[in-house]
């Protein structure tokens, strides 16, 4: 037995000045990343809680899935790096990974994928479901409503208690999520719904899903399912980010994974968290032409203008997107694929270069993000804008799943509560409305 002490456990000191008091707070360390102060009994110690809006130094919850250095350019989906998984994984094998920890064996990735494949159908009331939206109800609406009313549907996995039910709910999510977004899609445009191939691969079988017809055959380039693919393992988890947060809230009240997806879903919508690449294609649109390009980077370099370049840096990757070099290449894999003569795609790509030789955005360290080439790659492919944030919610669905099912099994979850700094009006009494 060695004779060295145990090292004393890390701890921080707060005192409060006008009391004097001092309370010890002990320190976590986590497998890689900040430190972090455990406050939990802070407010029962001096009655007091923190101030943190948006939560941004706050940490929710212990997590295993997902790391993400900033300042780095890092992005680890089971400590596996993104660069590596982008390359050499797919979509399903990702999948495996972030639900269950490990990449699978071979036995396991064939059962996961039959698994998977066999749930990608949807119950067959639910296409009247979808014709109870109005035609032109945008994608984002119907898929909402429809997972949501998944729970009225998959009554056998609904209990949160129970691992089985669990496991089948997380695979009937990952399944259906593609075929409820083809059919939206379908649905908008007014084409029939294509039932999913249990011959295709997932990325194919979406595709297939979205573009194939009834009166005709529809072979899908190798090129854009893979492309497809990627954009789906690039976008498969992002840590605590707003939608995560949502799901992991909404569970935090036992409430039915088919609700809680929903709940993601709902703030994915908004355009601050989802709507990124689409802002990459309002912004090329309103610039216009390439030979006005000059004139909106100096807009951007003018602090007293409000454009902003939409697709360049990013609020974690204070350096580089990691995930921004990989949906380059797929960029150009699919332009050159389909060979599309596109004012706006031109722009985009001049944009791009500009941008990346400019001294201006290189001592910013503005680099082009994954949403300003996913969102190319998107409308190249022929979806319209409506649908990036769908596509998006495709992909999100494993990480969301995955996140809801560690904090169901987590001993320390309990149901989120919040704090306030109230700045109301203090106690007072009720005056009669003839006395006021």
């Amino acid at each position: 037995m060695s004779n060295t002490a145990a090292a004393k456990p890390e701890t921080v000191t707060l005192t409060d000045n006008q009391s004097g008091k001092q309370v010890v707070f002990p320190v976590l360390n986590g497998s890689v990343g900040p430190k972090v102060i455990d406050i939990r009994k802070l407010y029962g110690a001096v009655d007091m809680f923190t101030y943190d809006p948006g939560f941004t130094s706050t940490g929710s919850c212990e997590s295993a899935i997902t790391y993400i250095d900033g300042d780095a350019g890092v992005l680890l989906y089971r400590g596996y790096p993104i660069e590596e998984l982008a390359v050499h994984s797919d979509f399903l094998e990702t999948s495996y990974l972030l639900l269950n920890g490990n990449l699978p064996n071979a036995a396991e990735k064939a059962k996961f994928e039959s698994a998977i494949t066999r749930h990608t159908m949807l119950h067959e009331q639910l296409a009247a479901f979808f014709r109870g939206f109005r035609r032109d109800a945008h994608p984002m609406a119907i898929c909402c409503g429809v997972v949501g009313a998944l729970s009225a549907f998959y009554h056998d996995s609904t209990d949160i208690h129970d691992p089985h039910q669990r496991m089948v709910a997380s695979h009937r999510l990952i399944a259906k999520m593609p075929t409820i977004a083809a059919m939206a899609y379908k649905y908008a445009i007014g084409q029939p719904f294509v039932y999913p191939q249990n011959r295709l691969g997932f990325a194919e079988n979406f595709l297939h899903m979205c573009f194939s017809v009834p009166c005709e055959p529809y072979e899908c380039s190798p090129v854009l399912s893979k492309a497809m693919d990627r954009i789906m393992i690039l976008h498969a988890d992002h840590e605590q980010n707003a939608s995560t947060s949502t799901v992991r809230l909404a569970g935090s009240s036992g409430a039915n994974p088919f609700a809680c997806i929903a709940a993601g879903i709902a703030c994915l919508w908004g355009p601050a968290h989802g709507g990124a690449n689409e802002a990459v294609l309002k912004m090329l649109g309103e610039i216009g032409h390439k030979s006005r390009i000059p004139e909106f980077v100096a807009r951007a370099k003018d602090k007293n203008d409000s454009f902003r370049l939409m697709g360049f840096g990013h609020r974690v990757y204070k350096n580089f997107d990691p995930r921004a070099k990989i949906m380059r290449e797929t960029c150009y894999e699919v332009l050159n694929q389909l060979g599309i003569q596109d004012d706006l795609l031109e722009l985009a790509m001049e944009l791009e270069r500009i941008a990346l030789e400019d001294d201006y955005f290189i001592e910013k360290k503005l680099y082009p993000n994954v949403d300003f080439y996913s969102g190319i790659i998107l409308k190249a492919m022929g979806f319209p804008v409506s649908m990036f944030t769908v596509l998006f919610a495709v992909a999100r669905t494993v990480g969301w799943i995955s996140q809801w099912n560690e904090m169901i099994g987590d001993p320390e979850q309990k149901i989120g509560r919040p704090r306030q700094l109230y700045t109301g009006s203090p106690s007072r009494s009720y005056v009669p409305v003839a006395a006021r």
